[in-house]
């Protein structure tokens, strides 16, 4: 395995904020900013027709991201801030929760704002700010970073019995792929409203050969040996983030209600089996160690080894070979047993 290559870049929906108008209050005729210019029960809209575009990013250190090459809007190599968390009620009495990020320039100045909403909004409805977090935006983040399985996955363990991921407990032994058994270390759960980039992905069974439907969060990275490159990767082992094999009828999203997000932690970086599909398990970075406990986030330290150095780095599919309604079909074609 390839030791020496950087983490993939993750791939966030964002919004400029200077074309987040406010458009009643306070603040009136002015953008979207920071947390220490907003003012409560100002309203702002999305304007018609503006869809949110692809913000690639690294992460550095804490509440520190760098815009990642290949990034859609932003400058690369940029430092980004995550300045804090906004919560928005609509008309309808609906919470809408987003972050904000602010990229600076070589002198520390603001060079740009992003809005990354975690539940869809939708263009000319009115938007009243009701809250301003300066406090849990790195931890909102983090759930968003998780990779997660769904209540009701199957489990392979080491003896080969097949466990709802509800059941297991910490100390349990599952099998991986690179690594035998190992044994788990924390298993993490939250509840969300399963919108916007919460809204899981369901597998359909057969898809990629598995008896049952897989649910996983949109960035849970599935891994693949190809026994013939079908999709011109150049190589037999790949990773593949479920939300770039959605097609609409054997990998589809499922937007609305409510999902129950499971994390598996193990000492390391994992590939392990749900339903029969090779997936990942949680990777501690920057971005996602603030959801642990924190005597155990303490007990880890900052560099944990098998997690920092990186051990599936450098098989993560380019995007654009996936972005074909067929992807899934070469996959299950690639893999065939």
């Amino acid at each position: 395995m390839a030791r020496a290559r950087p983490a993939p870049a993750q791939s966030l929906p964002v919004y400029r904020a200077e074309d987040i108008q406010c458009t009643d209050g306070a603040n009136m005729g002015d953008a979207l900013t920071i947390a220490s210019e907003l003012l409560l029960d100002d309203i702002y809209e999305v304007p018609f027709g503006e869809d949110p575009q692809r913000l690639a990013v690294l992460p550095l250190d804490g509440t520190r991201f760098r815009v990642a090459e290949g990034t859609q809007i932003g400058t690369p190599q940029a430092v980004l801030h995550l300045d804090c968390a906004l919560s928005f009620m609509s008309p309808d009495g609906m919470t809408h929760e987003v972050l904000v990020l602010v990229e600076v320039d070589e002198d520390a100045g603001i060079a740009g704002i992003f809005m990354l909403p975690l539940t869809a909004l939708s263009s000319g409805v009115e938007y009243r700010l009701v809250g301003i977090d300066t406090e849990t935006a790195q931890r909102k983040f983090a759930q968003l970073a998780c990779v997660s399985f769904t209540r009701g996955t199957h489990i392979t363990l080491s003896s080969g019995e097949q466990r709802l991921i509800e059941d297991l407990k910490v100390g349990d032994r599952v099998l991986t792929r690179d690594d035998g058994t190992q044994a788990i270390r924390w298993i993490g759960q939250s509840t969300v409203r399963a919108v916007g980039e919460f809204a899981p992905i369901k597998i359909h069974a057969g898809t990629l050969h598995n008896e049952n439907d897989l649910i996983v969060s949109p960035d849970h990275r599935l891994f693949i040996y190809q026994r013939s490159d079908e999709l011109g990767a150049g190589q037999s082992e790949i990773l593949v983030k479920a939300r770039h094999l959605v097609n609409g009828y054997t990998v589809t999203i499922m937007d609305g209600g409510f999902v129950d997000y499971f994390q598996l932690l193990f000492d390391s970086h994992q590939i392990i089996y749900a339903e029969g599909i090779a997936a990942e398990t949680m990777l501690i970075d920057t971005r996602t160690k603030s959801v642990l406990p924190e005597d155990l986030s303490a007990s880890m330290g900052d560099v944990i080894p098998g997690h920092s150095d990186l051990p599936h780095a450098g098989l993560d599919v380019n995007e654009a070979l996936l972005d074909r309604p067929d992807a899934a079909e070469l996959l299950r074609k690639a893999s065939s047993r």
